[in-house]
């Protein structure tokens, strides 16, 4: 039988003729991009032409990185069933140049290979160069490409520069590397990405409250009373604390995808869904902000680190007992943060921000929590109503309403409307593979524009630079549980933090 929820879903223009320069062929590249790409290949989402060359400092043949690719691809859980055909169609147009992220004879030899792959495989020229590498190099990439005139483009071929982030570690390193890169690109050639708004839910944010009457006209001061952001994870560093010790929590997520997430609901509508409009509104949101005073930042935000704990059943480690963290470290792995966004639509909502490693689960939603009714005519009283979307896992929404029990009293309790995005079948395409797709098109709207990194940093960097004051005594939160106390004291009272 049909899915009567497919129908309708039409496949997007197949991009140009290109190839895909990944720099750096490590972790990133294994377990997201080379299955992102494999999968758009099955899905008959690319050019038959489409051609990728892997830049790194390993000794391989083309060969070589093919065999890594198809390791990549076979292992890959985002990839489906492995498909012979595709696959060797697919390695035909694998290359690789080897070599050091910061001599020029890289890129001389780059350039040689481009050459070669674009008469090989009638590439026309076109090149998305992607930095999947430490950030360090990011800006020397950018110069020895501009070194061999690799970021020109003409009149009928392109070139654009995906960033991975963190794009920067603070608001100056931020202007820093904008400035240094745009020495060489135009901002329409840079593409910063943030996996998190290729994620299907994440998108479906602007049509559910742009495409519903029903939504959009209580989306404001009247109607709500306040938005909860959460993004958990169970997890813990996993081999990362280095790098954690380096970003912790705000730089980690709450710069880049929290805020990506609250700007998304908060904006207003856009005059039509070309990139710029609907990143001008972005932007405006972000700058509608109301600043923080250095003075006050504990009363709008609320930092934590994890101790020992329960999780599924089984003890696991404090933070401090982490590999690669310091045993007095006072890095945050939890973030609350009560933003207040001074514009007619929003003026009075506050919007509570949260995020964290050892959670009980890893989940993001976005709820949005109704005012209650003025009115108290039941005998028991009225909940409010909540307008929760689920990010991740489980992606979907979901509607609670107060409903009468069934009887001769009026009593009232919560019911709940659930809306599945598994309706329309299994979700097709991975988040990198929606944003590597829109790079090749030319689609920025779901990569940040150098004023809204800047001004995320703007808002992050205020924070941090008030925490650099003696922290809380750490860990004031067990693995497992859903953060410290004063956490809930930040909401507020006749409020509470979603059990999620």
């Amino acid at each position: 039988m049909s899915n009567p929820f497919r129908e309708g879903m039409r496949r997007r223009r197949t991009p140009d003729a290109c190839v895909l320069v990944i720099f750096g062929v490590g972790d990133l590249t294994q377990r997201k991009l080379l299955p992102a790409l494999y999968r758009l290949a099955m899905e008959g989402e690319l050019n038959p032409n489409f051609s990728i060359v892997g830049v790194g400092r390993r000794d391989w043949s083309d060969e070589g990185f093919r065999d890594f690719a198809e390791d990549s691809v076979k292992t890959s859980k985002e990839t489906g069933e492995f498909d012979q055909q595709t696959w060797d169609g697919f390695q035909e147009g694998l290359f690789f140049v080897g070599g050091p992220f910061d001599q020029s004879e890289t890129f001389r030899k780059l350039k040689e290979k481009l050459e070669e792959v674009s008469r090989q495989r009638d590439t026309g020229g076109n090149v998305v160069f992607y930095l999947a590498t430490p950030p360090s190099v990011f800006a020397p990439i950018a110069e020895l490409l501009g070194e061999q005139g690799l970021q020109e483009e003409g009149s009928n071929f392109w070139r654009r520069l995906v960033i991975e982030k963190p794009f920067g570690v603070d608001l100056e390193s931020a202007r820093e590397l904008n400035a240094h890169i745009h020495k060489t690109w135009e901002e329409h050639q840079i593409y910063r990405i943030d996996h998190y708004l290729g994620k299907e839910t994440v998108q479906n944010l602007m049509a559910m409250r742009f495409g519903n009457v029903i939504f959009e006209p209580l989306w404001n001061r009247q109607y709500i009373e306040h938005i909860q952001i959460t993004a958990s994870e169970d997890l813990g560093m996993e081999g990362r604390g280095a790098y954690y010790e380096e970003a912790g929590i705000m730089r980690d997520m709450l710069q880049n995808h929290i805020l990506q997430m609250f700007s998304l609901v908060a904006m207003e509508p856009p005059a039509n869904f070309d990139a710029n409009a609907i990143r001008d509104e972005k932007v405006k949101v972000l700058k509608s902000i109301t600043p923080i005073p250095k003075e006050r930042v504990g009363e709008f935000a609320v930092r934590g680190q994890y101790g020992k704990g329960t999780l599924y059943g089984e003890s696991v480690a404090g933070y401090r007992e982490e590999k690669g963290v310091a045993p007095d470290s006072v890095t945050p792995t939890y973030v609350a943060l009560k933003l207040e966004v001074n514009n007619w639509r929003w003026q009075g909502v506050p919007f509570f921000l949260r995020t964290a490693k050892r959670l009980p689960k890893k989940v993001t939603e976005i709820a949005v929590v109704f005012k209650n009714p003025p009115s108290d005519i039941f005998p028991n009283k009225a909940e409010r109503n909540v307008l929760a979307i689920r990010i991740q896992p489980d992606e979907g929404m979901s509607l609670k309403f107060n409903s009468k029990v069934p009887g001769q009293d009026n009593y009232l309790r919560e019911v709940v409307m659930d809306f599945k995005y598994d309706a329309f079948g299994q979700l097709t395409g991975t988040p990198y593979g929606r944003l590597l797709l829109d790079s090749m098109l030319g689609d920025a709207t779901l990569f940040p524009r150098e004023d809204e990194v800047e001004l995320a940093w703007q808002l992050v960097d205020g924070i941090l630079e008030a925490w650099k004051a003696p922290a809380p005594e750490f860990p004031n939160y067990k693995a497992g549980t859903w953060g410290p106390d004063a956490a809930d004291e930040l909401i507020g009272p006749n409020r509470r933090w979603r059990r999620l």
